[in-house]
């Protein structure tokens, strides 16, 4: 049976957010603290949400990557218990996503990660799977990228405007992450240049397609998650 274990990257300065927070004169945040509003009525926030979404999936192992913000964050998903919940952090912390990522591969020995930020609380469990089944699905799981797609769906023949979430063969991706401190599409696109067929996978709602980057990003899935 192939193992799996998800990568979860949390570790970002929320320079973006802090500045629109900044210009229109809201409380400063950490917008993975931020907080959202299920359909049941309950709260929770952006980051308990993405990790109860990946810890609903059949995987044997989850690995949040902090940084910046370490406290804060932390504080709040202290509501979360699961043994499979492993906690690490960046030293230094002023590094870019693809160390993140990396640092995370290393505290894992599955064969494939599921790869995803903690600041899209709106990727379901579903999808999360969907993405999952079809890399261990595929004929060649070593060299195949599963990943929610942004335009196309099915075989890619472009890596434009691809991120997280994604699913690879673990050491395959930390070749290509070893060497670099940047962000994650140039080295997607390495990747694809050098033969690797990518899936894209359909999205579930609409809403899957928002990273919460901006304060109007935060306040379209809060209005209608």
């Amino acid at each position: 049976m192939v193992n799996v274990s998800v990568i979860v990257t949390a570790a970002g300065k929320n320079s973006r957010m802090r500045a629109d927070q900044l210009l229109s004169n809201v409380p400063l945040k950490n917008k993975l603290t931020l907080p959202l509003k299920k359909h049941d009525g309950t709260l929770t926030n952006v980051i308990s949400e993405t990790l109860n979404h990946t810890l609903s999936c059949k995987v044997d192992q989850i690995i949040l990557v902090l940084g910046y913000y370490n406290e804060e964050i932390l504080k709040s998903i202290n509501d979360i218990a699961d043994d499979r919940l492993k906690i690490i952090e960046n030293k230094p912390r002023d590094v870019g996503l693809s160390v993140s990522l990396l640092n995370g591969l290393k505290n894992t020995n599955s064969e494939i990660v599921l790869c995803t930020t903690g600041d899209q609380p709106t990727v379901t469990t579903k999808t999360y799977n969907n993405i999952i089944n079809h890399i261990l699905q595929s004929k060649d799981p070593k060299h195949t990228i599963s990943i929610l797609r942004r335009r196309e769906k099915g075989k890619l023949n472009s890596p434009e405007g691809l991120g997280m979430p994604f699913a690879a063969n673990r050491l395959e991706l930390i070749k290509y992450l070893k060497t670099e401190n940047d962000n994650l599409n140039p080295i997607l696109r390495k990747i694809f240049a050098d033969g690797y067929e990518f899936y894209g996978i359909e999205e579930d709602n609409p809403l899957e397609l928002i990273n919460i980057n901006h304060l109007k990003e935060y306040k379209t899935v809060y209005d209608n998650y």
